[in-house]
């Protein structure tokens, strides 16, 4: 079985203005070998606190163009890595995944406003938003909280204030609909007539959440593993992310709530092939048999501790 090229962006976490704090690198996970394609340097960028606006976020394909997420900007590319145009929106903010229907619509989570936006690769512009909320309510005379969608305009200053209450960090799109999860969501849920339904019980602090096949495949981040689990939550394969000697690492004296090793994001399914490809920390990507669990592949591209893989992409061209 031949494995395939994949498109990683990172994010150098803890970085310093002027350093590097991110790129994007080609992987070929058959040979080993990589080539970096980017080396995003920005000084317009919020510096606060581990990740924040540094870096390169999630990735889609549309046609022969590479549409790539800054913090709060969406970016395009060439298959050179030349960038063609951009488009920014007042409610883009530490945006994290992005996902494409494969027709018309790129949905991105944005973080900071607790949102799922939605971008028409034919109009060129941002064209509906969800603001995804708590609120409490009664039924039966009993009393809980349900996460519920207001939309708005992106366009329009009708929209949410700034508040990261439930660090929406994910977005996917399976069998014509969008679905989306967050590090305080414990839930996988589904964006259905402009209404939340809930798809998966998932564990908190997880990123990358998607369905595959009768059950749900994340990055469990807080178990430091892939976990491929039912929908209600019950594990039924891990994935072990590679391990490295603390004595080959750079920077390991940042805080671990800023870099560790092991911190899984970035996450992909060549389904035809049957196999999960994950990112870690250190600057690693592996490769997963689904069945059986064996580790196919693993590179890594970089060994400082604070280079955190973010959005991840099976090669397409």
């Amino acid at each position: 079985m031949i494995l395939p090229k994949v498109l990683m962006t990172d994010v150098v976490r803890s970085s310093q203005q002027g350093d590097s704090h991110g790129g994007a690198y080609l992987i070929n996970l058959q040979t080993g070998e990589f080539d970096q394609v980017l080396d995003w340097n920005r000084v317009d960028i919020n510096w606060e606190g581990r990740g924040q606006g540094r870096g390169l976020r999630g990735i889609c394909y549309v046609g022969d163009e590479v549409f790539i997420a800054a913090s709060d900007e969406l970016f395009v590319f060439d298959q050179s890595f030349e960038i063609l145009r951009s488009y920014k929106c007042d409610y883009l903010h530490h945006c994290h995944e992005i996902c494409y229907d494969g027709h018309r619509y790129i949905y991105l989570s944005a973080t900071s406003f607790d949102s799922v936006l939605r971008f028409d690769t034919h109009q060129e512009r941002f064209d509906r938003g969800w603001w995804m909320r708590v609120k409490k309510v009664t039924r039966g005379g009993r009393s809980g909280h349900e996460l519920q969608a207001q939309v708005y305009d992106p366009n329009g200053d009708d929209g949410p204030p700034e508040g990261d209450n439930l660090h929406l960090n994910n977005v996917c799109y399976t069998n014509g609909v969008c679905m989306f999860s967050g590090l305080a969501m414990n839930v996988l849920a589904s964006i259905i007539d402009d209404q939340v339904r809930p798809y998966a019980i998932v564990p908190p602090t997880t990123h990358n959440c998607q369905p595959l096949e009768t059950g749900v495949l994340m990055n469990s981040t807080g178990q430091d593993a892939v976990v491929l689990a039912d929908r209600n939550g019950a594990v039924r394969t891990r994935f072990e992310y590679p391990r490295y000697d603390p004595s080959e690492l750079k920077h390991t004296d940042i805080p671990g709530d800023f870099a560790r090793q092991a911190f899984g994001r970035g996450l992909c399914v060549d389904k035809h092939k049957k196999i999960l490809i994950a990112g870690s920390s250190p600057g690693t990507v592996s490769a997963f048999q689904i069945n059986s669990g064996q580790m196919l592949a693993s590179v890594q591209v970089c060994n400082d501790l604070r280079n955190a893989p973010h959005g991840l992409e099976i090669w397409p061209f």
